[in-house]
């Protein structure tokens, strides 16, 4: 009680003295951080961001640092992809010599090193380039100038029908179609949202980056062009002529579908920032490992499937074959290594697998692609990137030095009946034309099914994607013929 009546005589307030304290703490605190600590204000930040901005977003700057950009992306796909990417071909080559040694010839043999490991090597070497890609874009989202790529190119867009809320979906396609087409959820113009379902498939996804860089690499030679890379100068021209042609159908589509709906691009640019080198190095070995496990599912099965396919075949003809060639090696025994090689290539022909690409051959005959070529564009189907191991599989399937040449090696040997080479400038760059505008991709299919809630616009997409991939395939072989 006494303690009570001496605090109301002296009209002490207990909660106004803790109230001075903390100040008095927080004073002293904030004198200690002004001393030892520098902190920048979100102010200062916003002041930076807008004289970068400057620049980066000027009409004529902006898209000219835009192309700079996009040109060092696919610059670096390349350069820092190279020595990783030997070293995977330099693994698996070792693995491959190395079963051909420790196991006996037989058809487990045949299976593992032509059937599965061709399949695996064919798409794992490509591995250092997805990461690589992935690395890359991470970097630019959290720079923050992704969002400044919306910004300029939403006049573009606007030309084309759509506008820069549309530019997300298309740059995430750059990564896999299948999310960016759920990403234009977001459009809430329905017309815009059903063109850019429509359009992003033409982007360049990283499973054609494997096809890309392989047929680059065998028709494109590596030397320097004013001073840059021509393979990578290629790259980028490949995923430019995408983006264009996304651009170009979406006029045509805005031509053809009438709305009077209208919408209005607003987005808050964020600041400039360090990219977070620990998030850029997470998402790169995730990436690479979803790459390798989806993906590998698919080429696992795919390989083993089209090593069967390829081969067995019907029992006539296959003994046939057979008693032809131990009747040449009878007669010609010094020529032991050249009929091998032949009996090898006519047992692939007269197998299931070479019926099927024979099949097709006089639909693809114009567009300088002979059988083998066909049954991997039938194989790719399911997905772009089983190109690849496809082609790995089929020339490897009987061959007696199976794993001690690279797929390269192998294709650029690769003859037709009159002696030419197969993979020409014109074949190759007709191979990859088809492969930017093609739909070889059953889950993209799948998933605009869903989000469009019709079979109308998937049939669509497949029939416009296809007719311009052919077309454009056939002038670019018949013009560098």
């Amino acid at each position: 009680m006494r303690i009570a009546a001496l605090l109301g005589e002296s009209k002490f307030h207990k909660s106004k003295m803790q109230a001075e304290e903390v100040m008095q703490r927080y004073k002293k605190i904030e004198t200690l951080m002004q001393q030892c600590v520098v902190i920048d204000s979100p102010m200062k930040k916003m002041v930076v961001s807008e004289r970068i901005d400057k620049v980066l977003l000027h009409p004529v700057y902006g898209n000219l640092i835009l192309l700079a950009v996009l040109f060092l992306l696919f610059q670096s796909i390349f350069w820092l992809a190279q020595y990783p990417m030997d070293w995977v071909e330099q693994g698996f080559a070792f693995v491959g010599n190395g079963l051909n040694h420790l196991m006996p010839p037989s058809m487990l043999r045949d299976l593992m090193v032509n059937g599965l490991l061709a399949g695996l090597s064919g798409i794992a070497v490509f591995v250092p380039q997805i990461m690589i890609l992935f690395g890359l874009i991470t970097i630019l989202e959290d720079s923050g100038y992704m969002a400044r790529i919306s910004f300029l190119t939403d006049r573009i867009m606007r030309s084309a029908g759509l506008n820069g809320r549309s530019v997300m979906p298309l740059i995430s396609g750059m990564a896999c179609a299948v999310p960016a087409i759920m990403a234009a959820r977001t459009i809430q113009n329905r017309k815009e949202r059903l063109i850019t379902i429509m359009v992003t498939p033409l982007m360049s996804c990283s499973a054609r980056l494997p096809v890309y860089t392989m047929l680059i690499a065998l028709v494109i030679p590596n030397r320097s062009f004013l001073m840059f890379n021509l393979q990578g100068l290629v790259l980028m021209g490949l995923y430019l002529l995408g983006f264009f042609m996304a651009l170009l159908v979406a006029r045509v589509m805005n031509f053809l579908v009438k709305t009077k709906e209208r919408t209005f691009f607003l987005m808050e640019l964020p600041v400039y920032r360090a990219p977070r080198w620990k998030n850029v190095g997470i998402t790169m070995i995730e990436k690479g490992k979803i790459f390798i496990r989806d993906v590998g599912k698919v080429i696992i099965v795919l390989s083993l499937i089209l090593w069967a396919l390829a081969a067995f075949g019907p029992p006539a003809q296959m003994r046939a074959v057979e008693e032809r060639y131990t009747a040449l090696l009878l007669q010609h025994p010094d020529q032991k290594t050249t009929i091998d090689h032949e009996h090898a290539t006519a047992k692939l022909e007269h197998s299931f697998a070479g019926m099927m690409g024979h099949a097709i051959e006089p639909v693809i005959r114009p567009l300088g692609y002979d059988w083998k070529i066909g049954i991997a564009l039938i194989t790719s189907f399911a997905a772009r990137e089983v190109f690849v191991g496809t082609m790995a599989t089929l020339y490897s399937v009987g061959d007696a030095e199976a794993g001690k040449e690279t797929l390269q090696a192998k294709m650029s040997e690769a003859r037709r009946d009159d002696g030419t080479p197969v993979y020409t400038l014109a074949t190759g760059l007709s191979l990859l034309i088809f492969y930017v505008f093609a739909m070889q991709c059953m889950s993209t299919l799948a998933i605009v099914k869903r989000e469009t809630r019709s079979w109308k616009y998937p049939v669509i997409q497949f029939v416009y994607m296809f007719g311009i991939a052919y077309l454009s395939a056939l002038a670019v072989y018949w013009g560098f013929r």
